[in-house]
């Protein structure tokens, strides 16, 4: 089964990104949490527009459900603020997020991380340019380079990216000119249009590269990396509605680890993906997220003022 949730705020780019509510308070009123056949929600972005394709929301949608023994119901929302706040609001059981967002969610005191995938040393996020582009490295980029993020709440696709342009000494609207665009693929799609200079995303999309994947329109030499950013210490979280029934969240930690792990990378792909191969923590101690402090201040965002 599968939904809409719409939350107005989530839509007001980094307006939402200090998760206030936008359906009334935490406390809000939300599904019979006691009723034992209650399906499993989970609130998702969208991750998946090749019709040729499974969707990995649909195959996460399956596969929980053949293990759990439970109806499992799909809730689309537009972004990670969405996410936080059908969550906070009561309105799903779990939504999966990346280690910044996650961070920021924990940081409010309403969200549990339910399960943490710890990145790996691996860098997370690169800046791309097209291959005949004049700009060779960071020190290329000027005032009127337009740069896109993915969404302002987004590890990969803008903290990470964000940061490692901090490091070399870029500024966003004075040594550069950001552009959200709403997504990795849009990013990548700006890129191509040559509507951007720089697409910041997920490293995990060039390596799509020649596979006619919609969120990485390019073939292989098409692009270039003009730099990297360092690794992250979380990877991914499951994160969970504090209200989470007992008896689900038995089921949930004892069956997401099997599920989201590479015997289902085929079908659930970036979701795979996006624990960089780590093993899960369960109920990770709320200190796992500090280090994401200092970084989520270079972008404007002081997640100890948050709540």
């Amino acid at each position: 089964m599968r939904s809409r949730a719409l939350c107005a705020a989530a839509l007001l780019g980094l307006g939402a990104l200090v998760l206030s509510g936008c359906s009334g308070p935490a406390s809000a009123e939300g599904p019979d949490k006691s009723d034992p056949h209650a399906p499993i929600t989970i609130a998702t972005t969208s991750v998946g527009d090749d019709p040729s394709a499974e969707n990995p929301a649909d195959a996460l949608q399956e596969l929980l459900s053949e293990e759990t023994g439970r109806e499992v119901e799909i809730v689309d929302v537009p972004d990670y603020s969405a996410v936080v706040e059908a969550l906070r609001n009561h309105h799903v059981d779990i939504g999966m997020m990346s280690g910044f967002p996650s961070a920021l969610a924990v940081n409010t005191g309403e969200v549990d991380s339910l399960i943490a995938w710890p990145g790996s040393q691996e860098p997370v996020s690169t800046c791309l340019v097209l291959d005949e582009s004049p700009l060779q490295s960071l020190e290329d980029i000027t005032p009127e380079t337009v740069v896109a993020f993915a969404d302002p709440a987004s590890s990969s696709g803008y903290f990470m990216p964000v940061g490692m342009l901090h490091e070399a000494g870029l500024e966003k609207d004075k040594h550069y000119t950001p552009m959200m665009s709403g997504g990795h693929d849009m990013s990548n799609v700006a890129l191509k249009e040559g509507q951007v200079d720089v697409s910041c995303t997920s490293t995990i999309f060039p390596k799509r590269a020649g596979q006619g994947d919609p969120m990485f329109p390019f073939e292989k030499g098409e692009t270039r990396s003009i730099g990297e950013s360092g690794p992250m210490p979380v990877a991914v979280s499951m994160l969970a509605d504090q209200n989470l029934a007992e008896d689900k969240r038995e089921l949930l930690l004892e069956a997401l680890p099997t599920v989201i792990s590479e015997d289902n990378g085929s079908r659930l792909s970036t979701y795979v993906e996006a624990t960089q191969g780590s093993e899960p923590i369960l109920e990770p101690s709320t200190d796992i997220f500090d280090p994401f402090v200092e970084l989520a201040a270079v972008a404007d965002v002081d997640i100890t003022d948050l709540g």
